[in-house]
C-alpha cells in the first residue's frame, strides 16, 4: 500500500497537518484530539490541545466531557468553523424518537448548534431512559429493543436538518456494516474502532475503502491504556522495537510512529492524553513515513484485540474480525 494515499492532502490554512477527505466531501484532520477518561481535566487538556494546532476533536455523550470540550473551545478563540468536532450517541438513546433529544443535549453541552461528525458509538441498544447504564433485577445491563438500523434512520434525519454535518457508527461488525448499507440510505461517512499495529484489521480496512467509509482508530497506542486488562501481561505497543527502529530514523518516538502508521493507511486516528507534554509530542505524529517503513509496521500484526465489552453490554461485538475470542 502507498504511504501516502490519495484523497490526502497538507493543508496550511486551518490546521497544519494531514487531512483526509469524507464521502460527503468534507476534510478531517488525521491526526485529532481524544477525550475518554480523565473527565474533569478534560477542559485544560482541549485547550492546550488547541493552542497546541489540533482541530478534531472527539468527544461522546457517555465521557461525561462535552461541557468541558465545549468550554475549552469557547476559551480557546479558535473559531468554531476551523475544528473539526465528533461526538457520539448513547446506548440509551437508540429509541429513534430519542435520538435527536441526545444530540441536542451534546449540542447544547457543547455550546454549539452542529457537530461535524455524529456516530452511533455501539450497535448494542440498552433500555431507554435517564440512567446510561440501566440494569435489571440481577444487576445486569437492562437491553433496550430498538434495532440499530432504525436508530442510524433517525441519525440520517438529525443530519438532514443540518445538526449533524455527517454521521457515522463505531465498534460494528462487518455483517452490521452491511446490513446498514442495505437497509439505511446514507453511507456512514465514518467508522470508529480500535485499530493499532496489533490489531490492523487490513480485510476490513478494504472493506471499507471499497465502500468510501473513512476509519478513525481509536487507541491508537493500543495496551497503553491501563483499563485494558488483555494488555496488561504483554509488552507496551509502543515499546515495540521495530517501531523504535522506523522511528529513530526520523528522529520519532515510537508513539509518533504507531499514529503516523494509521495516517499513512489513509486513517485518522485519535490519541488521548491530559500532559500538555504528551498533548503536543503527540501531535509529532503526523509525518509521513516511506512505504518500505509502513510494510515493516504492517509485519507487527498480531490480531489483538484489547477492548470487547460483550460481556457487560450484552452483546456480541466483533463477530468475524480478528481478535475476537
Amino acid at each position: 500500500m502507498a504511504a501516502h494515499l490519495p484523497g490526502t492532502s497538507r493543508l496550511a490554512s486551518t490546521y497544519s497537518g494531514t487531512t483526509h477527505t469524507l464521502n460527503a466531501g468534507a476534510p478531517i484532520p488525521a491526526l485529532g484530539f481524544g477525550t475518554w477518561q480523565d473527565k474533569d481535566a478534560q477542559e485544560p487538556a482541549v485547550l492546550a490541545a488547541l493552542k497546541a494546532g489540533y482541530r478534531h476533536i472527539d468527544t461522546a455523550a457517555i465521557y461525561g466531557t462535552e461541557p468541558a470540550v465545549g468550554s475549552a473551545i469557547k476559551k480557546s478563540g479558535v473559531p468554531r468553523e476551523e475544528i473539526y468536532l465528533v461526538t457520539k450517541l448513547w446506548n440509551n438513546s437508540h429509541a429513534p424518537e430519542d435520538v435527536e433529544k441526545a444530540l441536542d443535549k451534546s449540542l447544547a453541552d457543547l455550546g454549539t448548534d452542529y457537530v461535524d461528525l455524529y456516530l452511533m458509538h455501539w450497535p448494542s441498544p440498552f433500555a431507554s431512559g435517564k440512567s446510561m447504564f440501566p440494569k435489571d433485577k440481577d444487576g445486569k445491563v437492562k437491553p433496550g429493543e430498538s434495532d440499530y438500523v432504525e436508530t442510524y434512520k433517525a441519525m440520517e434525519a438529525v443530519h438532514k436538518k443540518g445538526k449533524a454535518r455527517a454521521i457515522g457508527i463505531s465498534n460494528f461488525s462487518q455483517k452490521e456494516v452491511e446490513r446498514l448499507l442495505k437497509e439505511t440510505s446514507v453511507v456512514p461517512a465514518a467508522h470508529q474502532l480500535e485499530c493499532h499495529p496489533y490489531l490492523q484489521e487490513a480485510g476490513f480496512q478494504a472493506f471499507h475503502d471499497k465502500h468510501g467509509i473513512h476509519v478513525t482508530q481509536y487507541s491508537p497506542f493500543g495496551n497503553q491504556n491501563a483499563i485494558y486488562s488483555a494488555g496488561q501481561n504483554m509488552p507496551k505497543l509502543i515499546d515495540d522495537p521495530v517501531l523504535a527502529e522506523v522511528g529513530k530514523k526520523y528522529g520519532k518516538s515510537g508513539a509518533q510512529t504507531a499514529l503516523a502508521w494509521g495516517i499513512a493507511h489513509g486513517r485518522s486516528v485519535i490519541p488521548k492524553s491530559k500532559t500538555e507534554s504528551r498533548i503536543i509530542d503527540n501531535l509529532g505524529g503526523d509525518f509521513k513515513l516511506e512505504r518500505a517503513d509502513v510494510e515493516k509496521i504492517d509485519a507487527l500484526d498480531k490480531k489483538i484485540r484489547f477492548n470487547d465489552p460483550s460481556d457487560n453490554f450484552g452483546w456480541r461485538f466483533y463477530e468475524g474480525l480478528d481478535g475476537k475470542q
